[in-house]
Order: structure tokens, then C-alpha cells, then sequence
């Protein structure tokens, strides 16, 4: 893995996105991050890079992981406006975008940008659209031990136990808890104009779902590929809120498989 800063500069002002790198040759991958953090995707990034040939680029949202967040940067839209310049900073194409939870959300704007840069999306169990009747759990009110109960399929393989946090870990963990409200908006999650956006993606696009997802669940996926011109719908069996964290070994050829499918590049052989 290496790590990068990428000084971008937008309408709005200038900031420094911090990126680390799985691989060295091959697909270009973007996987965002969700609400965890960046330790969220970073095995799975580097499980990737190791199964597949793919170079898999995991930029940390502004504000998470002690990472400056300027003042002007407050919602899911402006930070995917920032990550289509990453893409140009970057000169990536034929780039696969990934994310999950609001790291889906952040992809599913950034598709809806339609970057000539990007070839394929899929979303993660991603939140950010209304959907009457499927509430998005309120995560803020939950201990980390309730949180994860609701987003693992067996949750006693991912136990937490806060007392073994040092302070500074605590202090992270606050500091992304604190962000990710700010990013998360006024409705909790969500964005009332998004499908609006949605209905004119051109991107190929795969909603992939944890069935035992208690944060969003199923239905609500399912609402989310509805609202995506053409895109697929795939559900994971014996996985919840993250699969790539959960379930890896399973998700990463049904990533790999869709992304291959869709490429905009040359043939590799």
C-alpha cells in the first residue's frame, strides 16, 4: 500500500484529498468508504489488488481519520464533485467505482456526474435516497455493540469491545462519528432530489445487498436499482451491511465479474 495528497481546487475553495493505493497494474478501481471509516474497505482493497489484477484507489473523506475537512464541504454531493477532480488529478480511466453505505451514496452522485472517466458503478448497501416505508436505521443513537447487531449476518464474529479502545482511538472514532453527521444532512441519510439525478445515470450500474442488512434493508436496495435507468440488482445471501467486510472472499468475484463486463477499455489478456 502507498499513500497519497492530492492538493484539488473547486468552486468553492481548495483541499487535500489523502489516497492509499492497493497494486501497481491493472483495472483501476475507486472504493469509498462508509461510515466506519477507512478500515471499513481497506482489506478488502488489499484482497483485491492480491486476487485480481487491479490497481484499487481508497481516498479518505475529508474529516475522517484526523484528516482536514475545509468548512465548505458539508454534503454528499460537493464531495463527489471533489472525487470526479481526484479522477482527473489522477488521469484514471475505465475506473470501476465502489462504495458502500454512504460510500454508496457518494458514488451514486458521482454517477450521476457521468465522468467519461468512469465505466461501472456498484453500490453497497447505500443509503441516500427516500424510500416510503424502509427507514434507514438511526445509527447515531446506537452503541457500537447495537450498530453492529443490525449490520452483520453473525455478529459475534465482529465483536467490539469498547474498553479495549485507547483514548486516541476514541478520539477518531468521535471525530468520524461527528463528520459523518455533518455529511449525512438535515434527513438523516437521505436526499430527496437524489432520484431525480438518479433517473439520468448512464453508467452501468450493479446495487449489490447484503440480505441480513437491518440498516437498510433488502427492499430498500431493491427501491435504489429501481431508481437507476438499467441498473442490476444483486443480492448477497448470508451477509449484512458489509459484505466486503463480512463476506469478502464471496462479494469480490461478483464485484470483479461486473466490472469486468462493463469496460470501456481494451481487452486485457
Amino acid at each position: 500500500m502507498t499513500r497519497s495528497t492530492h492538493t484539488l481546487t473547486l468552486d468553492q475553495g481548495t483541499l487535500d484529498i489523502t489516497v492509499d493505493l492497493f497494486g501497481q497494474e491493472g483495472r483501476p478501481f475507486l472504493l469509498l468508504h462508509g461510515g466506519g471509516g477507512p478500515q471499513t474497505v481497506t482489506p478488502f482493497a488489499g484482497l483485491l489488488a492480491e486476487q485480481r489484477p487491479a490497481r484499487v484507489f481508497t481516498p479518505i473523506h475529508p474529516g475522517f481519520d484526523g484528516t482536514a475537512r475545509p468548512e465548505w464541504l458539508t454534503d454528499v454531493t460537493t464531495l463527489a464533485q471533489v472525487y470526479a477532480q481526484l479522477l482527473d488529478a489522477l488521469d484514471l480511466r475505465d475506473v470501476a467505482v465502489v462504495g458502500n453505505s454512504i460510500g454508496g451514496w457518494i458514488a451514486a452522485e458521482l454517477a450521476a456526474l457521468g465522468s467519461p472517466r468512469i465505466s461501472s458503478v456498484t453500490l453497497v448497501n447505500a443509503v441516500g435516497i427516500p424510500v416510503p416505508g424502509h427507514p434507514i436505521a438511526d445509527t447515531f443513537s446506537l452503541t457500537p455493540v447495537e450498530l453492529s447487531r443490525l449490520s452483520f449476518h453473525d455478529p459475534s464474529k465482529f465483536r467490539f469491545d469498547p474498553s479495549a479502545l485507547t483514548e486516541a482511538q476514541r478520539a477518531v472514532m468521535a471525530a468520524n462519528r461527528g463528520t459523518l453527521q455533518i455529511y449525512s444532512g438535515p434527513h438523516a441519510m437521505t436526499d430527496s432530489t437524489l432520484p431525480d439525478r438518479l433517473a439520468k445515470v448512464t453508467h452501468p450500474t450493479l446495487v449489490a445487498w447484503g440480505a441480513s442488512d437491518q440498516v437498510v434493508d433488502a427492499d430498500y436496495g431493491r427501491a435504489y436499482a429501481q431508481a437507476i435507468p438499467e441498473a442490476e440488482f444483486r443480492l448477497l445471501e448470508g451477509t449484512g451491511h458489509m459484505p466486503q467486510t463480512e463476506t469478502p472472499e464471496e462479494f469480490l468475484p461478483v464485484l470483479w465479474d461486473f466490472a469486468e463486463a462493463h469496460t470501456t477499455d481494451r481487452p486485457r489478456h
